[in-house]
């Protein structure tokens, strides 16, 4: 059985060799594609900001209105968020002691890692949370009084959720949301091609990754028309399988988007 990932191109080539070292044969078919913002001064503008960011005041003053709004957490919503955000930072700029970074599960955590933001500053689900999304991660910062900071979210243009962003409004926090990438329909190549005809001609020796209900978008996009009634995946959030059964995959199962739990589902299917 072959799994396909369909992740963004670097990310995917990242998954398969994870994947294969635990003795399971994957290959990329990325139905995502990832571009930076054709004006980068916004993301440009929102280092120079963080970077500016002052200690944190008195917690009464804060409460009491006496201190403007001051940066507290940035929330990066996908490794994309956080790859595209980091690939603005300014030379030998370092991520400030008062700022807190948000990630919303494992990838992204590992992104932010690999980027250099130090372990100290981070907010992350639980590890054993159920599912890692927005939810998961606002369990953990619920634990901390937003009222009076500055909030900014990190994602791709064209937005998304917006539930994290009212949450921490509703709690008094002051959020923005920055576009820092753009997500385009992939560029398909020949050996692209060739796993879909593989995929389609014998289902059953197949099963698809997806983490993006837009890649699901995307799939049907490459093959107007066609029928995935034979079809197995493999969904790390209940929206992305719902999205799947929806184009016509007759077995989708889903895991939290943690290599282990990916594996372990994968390996139950084994015959």
């Amino acid at each position: 059985m072959r799994v396909i990932v369909t992740r963004p191109a670097a990310q995917a080539v990242q998954w398969v060799a994870r994947l294969r070292a635990q003795g399971i044969d994957a290959v990329a078919l990325p139905l995502l594609g990832i571009a930076p913002l054709t004006d980068p001064v916004p993301v440009e503008a929102a280092w120079a900001r963080l970077l500016r960011t002052p200690e944190p005041p008195p917690a009464q003053h804060a409460r009491k209105g006496l201190e403007e709004p001051v940066l507290r957490l940035v929330i990066f919503v996908s490794p994309n968020a956080a790859e595209q955000f980091f690939a603005r930072r300014p030379a030998n700029a370092h991520w400030p002691e008062a700022v807190w970074a948000g990630s919303p599960g494992p990838g992204t955590t590992h992104t932010l890692r690999d980027l250099g933001l130090p372990e100290a500053r981070l907010i992350e689900p639980a590890s054993d949370a159920a599912q890692f999304d927005s939810e998961s991660l606002w369990a953990r910062l619920s634990q901390h009084d937003w009222r009076g900071a500055e909030v900014l979210i990190v994602r791709g243009e064209g937005g998304g959720r917006d539930w994290l962003a009212a949450t921490l409004r509703d709690h008094g926090a002051q959020v923005s949301q920055l576009a820092a990438y753009r997500r385009v329909a992939p560029l398909l190549s020949g050996a692209d091609h060739a796993v879909l005809a593989a995929a389609r001609t014998v289902p059953a020796e197949h099963v698809w990754l997806f983490s993006s209900s837009e890649a699901i978008d995307h799939l049907a996009q490459a093959l107007p028309g066609a029928a995935w009634a034979g079809a197995q995946a493999v969904a790390t959030h209940p929206r992305i399988a719902q999205r799947a059964r929806g184009l016509g995959f007759s077995s989708v199962t889903e895991a939290r988007p943690a290599l282990e739990a990916v594996v372990a589902c994968l390996q139950s299917r084994r015959p």
